[in-house]
């Protein structure tokens, strides 16, 4: 019998991350020890996505895997979160854990990144969906059953009746043509609240819709990369929410 090997999986909470759980559920080679979550300090909410701590800590439970946390200040440069995330990675490695799994699909550059920051602390990268359709890898993650809501859309790509629809196959239909249906280049971004897999569904009511400027700097974003829609996602039973 083969030897199964631990990994963790860098997890946002939306449906790429779950897509790349999924596809490794029954893998006889890895298991998932832990999903690994970058999150803001000052807010206290899933790094970009904004979906609140105490979502996250939820949708971990009801997929039944230890999350780690990662804490970033509000405008972390590069080296801080390099720093924030090599001592995360060398904790992993003291309990073993030497692979590293991510939902990326095309983006070439960030394949590279993620490589050469690993291969500095001798541990290796997997990618489970690469270069996969992205339409039909959409349409899958639908006819799987699994339910997410878009929390956040780049305001360039997508306007604000976007944020807070259920991804489904009418929502697939209604996305521009010049947006990945994925969302891969940033033009959106989910949380899966229910589906195969789930133990239980995480409730939330939808909140306040905001637009919100980004700290960053236009000399290596154009200024529409930095103005996003976010809506957000109310817990259930949560108290003074």
């Amino acid at each position: 019998m083969a030897n199964i090997e631990a990994a963790f999986l860098n997890w946002s909470g939306g449906k790429d991350a779950m897509m790349a759980y999924y596809d490794l559920y029954h893998c006889q080679e890895l298991e998932i020890a832990f999903f690994l979550t970058t999150l803001n300090e000052a807010y206290r909410r899933i790094s970009m996505h904004g979906v609140r701590e105490t979502l996250l800590d939820r949708q971990a439970q009801a997929l039944g895997i230890p999350l780690k946390k990662v804490w970033l200040p509000e405008q972390a440069s590069m080296e801080i979160y390099n720093a924030a995330m090599e001592k995360a990675l060398r904790e992993m490695q003291l309990q073993g854990i030497r692979t590293a799994i991510f939902g990326d699909i095309f983006l070439e550059d960030l394949r590279t990144y993620r490589e050469q920051q690993l291969a500095q602390i001798s541990m290796k990268a997997v990618f489970p969906l690469w270069k996969q359709d992205t339409r039909t890898l959409l349409h899958r993650f639908v006819d799987a059953g699994f339910q997410a809501v878009i929390v956040c859309v780049n305001a360039q790509k997508l306007d604000r009746s976007f944020v807070g629809r259920i991804i489904d196959h009418e929502l697939i239909k209604d996305l521009p043509a010049d947006v990945d249906p994925c969302g891969e280049n940033g033009e959106y971004h989910s949380f899966v609240f229910n589906g195969p897999l789930f133990r239980f569904p995480v409730r939330f009511q939808l909140g306040e819709v905001v637009e919100r400027r980004l700290p960053i700097s236009t000399n290596t974003h154009p200024a529409w990369d930095t103005v996003f829609w976010y809506v957000d996602l109310i817990p259930e039973n949560e108290n003074g929410a």
